[in-house]
């Protein structure tokens, strides 16, 4: 996430969820939409096709409506959910079919039970409103992505002939079941987001096998139906386009080349674009996003958590989490594959996934439980003991759909036929940014006259702010010592936040690496591979940068980081250091002090996982004047397996006296 900063600083205390403050329609703009009037900005997309997919995956409807889930149209009146989409600009609906969803007792292991039977009846309800239904074989009896790709049980013995003449029958029992029903299929996926593998098998000769047999299957049964391969992470360089060369060497027989991007993990829209064009100009195929989604608020509605939220770690926030946001993640998206060569379109997932139940956990897990409403049930223990049985529950996604918690559309739900014609909502702010800002405690706290308001266009403006800041705090932020202070305030109507981290100066030059190496000094002891200052916000502590080590090899990495302080006044000081990594195994790491070359101190550190920052603080050391400081890290990592990685930031020399 990009943060609007003055000065680039740890924070402290935990944020609060502010993307819930903007997550209510006023009852103008709600009249408004009733009346077929749009309340939002939205450009409109340029050169558009008429035949371009604006899709949705709806997998878990069913199951929202047996757990008693009820869907309006915008005039508020209770309507079929298929309608209200159709109503909006929605094209085809996705629905997703996994092998075997239950346990040996019949139990549905959740994520809406997504069986046969059920896609059927999704595809027989959509056909009623003209919509066309993307059947999305996962080829699993529950959840399959790049992590994990698991056997069918009924298929864990087969070898690979056995496996893929029983994924034939499947995909041609299932196609006549749902065409049956009276699904109008327009697309069928063999397979879902399978980067790593498919059917639990990892050997790329293998995986082609059974692809071709489910493309064999979908030409026969659907004929009319196009043939979709589905991948993801197209922020990693050369990966689709060693994928689609791949394919092509294997002579695989496919239409669609899709892609998943969620901007939170998935990079640039403009690599996305890049990537696709790529495949479609080299090798002729038609591309798709085939899931996007985006957060319209952080709050969560069903007690169970939200994937995404406003102090998620590892995450682009590239949008505000409001309805215009979204409405802009989602018409930004479709810009992009609509000027790639051969784009097709965008699908957009689980818009329909709201929150089940009442006002506690136990109310709606029951819920969950019986029905599948939830990502997944205790059920699953027997078929993913070590994930879904273990971390089950609600939906996490309630705050990506594009209906409200009661089962009201939200207005972001008609970017998909407002980008066919845009739509001139005020282009006025929607939401702030954090600001954030350090202070002396022997100095002056003034705090900014403006801050950085994200508009609806999603343009950004500084904007007047009025601050929440008496006498009494800060007086209380001089006195209290280093820590990080909350100050409230509001830009307009719009609540806005500023987080200042009282500080000591910081007498190192480029203590959180944004200015590269300047100031450090690196000694490899050994042979690791990579040691420099990178520059990928995600991976750093504060700002945009840090300092990272990587080797393969085990035993490969030994290292020391440090810094030489001179002309310091005599006193007491104190300095602090963060790291985190992962896959170290053995370990010997630590903070140090030197004195005119004498060690003086040190501070046993330790790497466990991304994202789980250790500080190291050395204090009360004494300096004479004139005597020569040299602060630093050694790092010495045997491998768990082989190699190790870590990142290190934020490193500050304060004195204390």
């Amino acid at each position: 996430m990009k943060k609007h900063r003055i000065l680039a600083t740890a924070l402290l205390l935990p944020l609060g969820l502010t993307g819930a403050l903007h997550c209510a329609v006023s009852a103008d703009a709600a009249g408004a939409e009733d009346a077929g009037e749009s309340t939002l900005y939205v450009e409109k997309v340029d050169g558009l096709p008429e035949d371009f997919i604006m899709g949705m995956d709806a997998s878990s409807v069913l199951a929202e409506e047996d757990s008693g889930v009820k869907y309006y149209g915008f005039d508020g009146q209770e309507q079929d959910v298929f309608k209200t989409l159709a109503d909006s600009g929605v094209t085809h609906i996705r629905v997703r079919v996994w092998n075997d969803p239950y346990d040996a007792d019949g139990n549905g292991f959740g994520g809406g039970n997504c069986d046969v039977d059920k896609a059927a009846e999704i595809g027989r309800r959509a056909a009623q409103y003209g919509l066309k239904l993307i059947v999305n074989f996962h080829y699993s009896d529950f959840w399959a992505d790049p992590g994990k790709q698991m056997v069918p049980l009924a298929w864990a013995d087969m070898d690979v002939a056995e496996m893929s003449e029983a994924l034939y029958d499947f995909t041609k029992e299932s196609l006549e079941k749902i065409v049956g029903a009276g699904a109008d299929v327009g697309m069928v996926q063999v397979g879902n987001e399978t980067t790593t593998g498919m059917c639990g098998l990892k050997d790329w000769n293998d995986v082609f096998t059974l692809m071709a047999a489910g493309s064999r299957a979908v030409r026969e049964t659907c004929p009319d139906a196009l043939v979709a391969l589905h991948f993801t992470n197209p922020e990693r360089p050369g990966a689709y386009a060693d994928m689609a060369k791949q394919l092509d060497e294997f002579g695989m027989d496919y239409d669609v080349f899709a892609s998943s991007y969620y901007p939170y993990w998935h990079g640039t829209l403009e690599n996305l674009s890049e990537v696709l064009n790529q495949v479609a100009e080299t090798y002729d195929k038609k591309v798709l996003v085939m899931e996007t989604s985006y957060a319209f608020t952080a709050e969560d509605t069903d007690f169970a958590g939200n994937t995404i939220g406003e102090d998620t770690g590892g995450i682009v926030k590239s949008y505000p989490y409001t309805v215009q946001g979204q409405t802009n993640e989602v018409r930004d998206v479709i810009d992009t594959v609509a000027h790639v060569k051969n784009g097709i379109g965008v699908v957009y997932w689980e818009g329909t996934w709201i929150t089940v139940g009442g006002d506690t956990w136990e109310e709606n897990s029951a819920l969950w439980e019986k029905y599948g409403s939830g990502w997944a049930s205790s059920y699953s223990v027997a078929y993913d003991p070590d994930d879904a049985g273990k971390y089950y529950g609600g939906c996490v996604v309630d705050n990506q759909a594009l209906f409200d918690a009661t089962g009201h559309p939200l207005p972001s739900l008609r970017v998909f036929s407002l980008v066919r014609t845009g739509s001139d909502g005020p282009i006025v702010a929607d939401d702030i940014d954090d600001t954030y800002m350090t202070a002396d405690v022997n100095g002056e706290i003034k705090l900014p006259e403006t801050v950085s308001a994200v508009m609806t266009d999603n343009s950004r403006q500084d904007v007047p702010v009025t601050w929440d800041l008496s006498d009494e705090m800060v007086e209380q932020m001089r006195t209290g010592g280093a820590k990080t202070y909350e100050i409230t305030g509001h830009a307009g109507e719009l609540p806005a936040r500023c987080f200042v981290d009282m500080v000591v100066p910081d007498l190192l030059v480029n203590g959180g690496f944004e200015d590269g190496e300047t100031g450090w000094t690196a000694t490899d002891l050994a042979s690791t591979q990579e040691l420099y200052v990178e520059d990928k916000q995600t991976d750093s502590r504060t700002g945009t940068k840090h300092y990272h080590f990587w080797s393969a090899a085990a035993n490969s990495v030994e290292f020391t980081l440090e810094q030489t302080v001179e002309d310091l006044a005599a006193g007491q000081y104190a300095f602090s250091i963060s790291i985190m990594g992962g896959d170290c195994g053995e370990s010997d790491i630590y903070a140090y002090v030197k004195v005119d070359g004498e060690t003086v101190q040190t501070a046993p550190m330790t790497v466990t996982a991304y994202g789980e920052w250790d500080t190291a603080n050395i204090s009360g050391f004494e300096v004479a004047e004139g005597q020569t400081v040299t602060v630093g890290m050694y790092v010495k990592c045997a491998g768990a397996g082989g190699g190790a990685w870590g990142k290190i930031d934020d490193a500050a020399l304060e004195r204390l006296d």
